[in-house]
């Protein structure tokens, strides 16, 4: 039997918890994209499957997160011991906060992006997402960058664990840092990053120059993008880098982290892509998959972009072409009226040839001293 089944992740669990009234992520997004794609007739398609996430264990957490600090998110999350959450780069409000159950919501993430790779490994599936996941910037003993528990690293290190070589892709605006920090000395994991340069944007890493040590120098590849960056000189950059160091490497099941923080409405970010352009991303990595594909959520803080971004990009895993315009029972709920919103305006003549020239740079860097490593 060949491998066509896909799989989306989802329960209402997953967009229960809310991290504040201000905070820029907001976990119902996730519950507008299932709804969206459920209106489109997504999961009536054939070999197309809603699967429900299950609950990570603590070992299962701790097998990349400090047990101190997987314990203190616990007792946070209860109300606990609350003077003590700056050791873990915590606090009351901002970037990082404490909740209400978000050891909880930690755990069903985690364990949504384990069922998937259960899914890849053990069912037969060829595609499993996991939008919840993809929470790249949590490091063992601390939270950053709203992500408290690294889900990433954790189902990666199961692959590894079963045997696999693995390439990582990141194509959120912000770099992958908890991610490839973890597998910086590896040579069985490849982690391909692209996002606006640390210049601009927290959390101030992920240059060219940072190319893995060790074992793993080569396998860690960096490409940072001036602001300004636009579709024509993002998918020109990604397809001069990421395929022929994908199909190079050979791995045995791809990673991506789809985060659409790229897009131009974003409230956070400087780059400048449209729905379409996300979409062709994603495309192109699903020529690149070897079979088995584990495809993570990340950022994206205009929930318009989000929810139109994603039902694409799960449009696009599928096969399917989705209507231009959204169900009326849709629109008017959630105000999501098209697919693609009209083009913005064109980003002026200098500031693109800055951001291409930038683009650049950083390709040709890579060519220069991580190709050859590849044999390329």
């Amino acid at each position: 039997m060949g491998r066509n089944k896909k799989a989306f992740i989802y329960d209402r669990v997953l967009a229960s918890h809310s991290l504040g009234e201000s905070h820029p992520l907001i976990p119902t997004r996730l519950r507008y994209t299932y709804e969206l794609l459920q209106n489109f007739g997504a999961f009536d398609v054939e070999d197309s499957y809603v699967v429900k996430p299950r609950k990570a264990s603590f070992d299962e957490v701790t097998s990349f997160h400090t047990q101190n600090y997987a314990t203190a998110v616990s007792n946070f999350s209860r109300g606990h011991y609350l003077s003590q959450i700056s050791e873990f780069n915590l606090s009351a409000s901002g970037d990082n906060p404490v909740y209400p159950g978000m050891y909880e919501a930690g755990l069903w993430s985690v364990g949504g992006s384990l069922k998937a790779v259960e899914l890849l490994l053990e069912e037969n599936f060829s595609v499993a997402t996991n939008l919840s996941g993809g929470l790249h910037h949590a490091m063992p003993g601390y939270a950053s960058g709203f992500c408290v528990f690294n889900d990433p690293v954790i189902a990666i290190n199961q692959m590894v664990n079963f045997g696999l070589r693995v390439a990582y892709v990141d194509i959120d605006c912000h770099h992958g840092d908890g991610v490839e920090a973890a597998f910086y000395e590896n040579d069985k994991v490849l982690t391909i990053s692209l996002h606006e340069s640390g210049n601009f944007l927290f959390p101030g890493t992920g240059f060219c120059e940072n190319m893995g040590f060790g074992k793993g120098l080569g396998y860690a590849i960096n490409l940072p993008l001036h602001p300004d960056t636009d579709d024509e000189v993002y998918e020109s950059a990604f397809t001069q880098v990421v395929p022929p160091i994908i199909q190079a490497f050979r791995p045995e099941i791809l990673v991506t982290q789809i985060g659409i923080d790229t897009h131009f409405r974003d409230p956070l970010t400087h780059l400048r892509l449209t729905v379409r352009g996300f979409e062709n991303l994603i495309h192109k990595l699903s020529l690149l998959s070897p079979g088995r594909w584990l495809v993570l959520g990340g950022g994206g803080y205009d929930l318009r972009a989000v929810v139109q971004g994603w039902a694409g990009a799960y449009g696009i895993i599928l096969n399917q072409s989705w209507p231009e315009k959204t169900p009326k029972e849709f629109r008017g709920k959630y105000g999501v009226e098209v697919l693609h919103d009209p083009l913005p305006e064109q980003v002026p003549s200098a500031a693109r040839e800055l951001a291409f020239s930038y683009a650049q740079r950083g390709v040709n860097f890579i060519r220069k001293n991580i190709f050859p490593i590849h044999g390329i």
